[in-house]
């Protein structure tokens, strides 16, 4: 079965950048669409931004024109660069994928924690 491992996360001080990268690797099957998710203490798992296979991208409003997602198909390997980070950026970073291809499935990763101090 496909896993997803993350990396990258960190403590920033406000107006800094840090990149996330996530790899699924595991059994070979198809990796569909890709996102990141957060969740800051005490509040729901938001969506963050999304990458399908073929590239097409979606930003929540709050990060569109910081942060850029991006991936590398031949790796399984997605990538969140954040830029400009703000105290309310700081949360848990988690990596989704949407694996199969007659039938789907998702997975998650585990984990990666995003601080920014001001």
């Amino acid at each position: 079965q496909v896993q997803l491992v993350e990396s990258g996360g960190g403590l920033v001080q406000v107006g800094g950048s840090l990149r996330l990268s996530c790899t699924a690797s595991g059994s070979g099957e198809r990796v569909n669409r890709m996102a990141w998710y957060r969740q800051a203490p005490g509040a729901h798992r938001d969506l963050v931004a999304t990458i399908t296979s073929g590239g097409s991208t979606n930003y929540v409003d709050s990060v569109k024109g910081r942060f850029t997602i991006s991936r590398d198909n031949a790796k399984n390997t997605v990538y969140l660069q954040m830029n400009s980070l703000r105290p309310q950026d700081t949360a848990v970073y988690f990596c989704h994928a949407r694996v199969g291809v007659v039938v789907e499935y998702d997975i998650w990763g585990q984990g990666t924690q995003v601080t920014v101090s001001s």
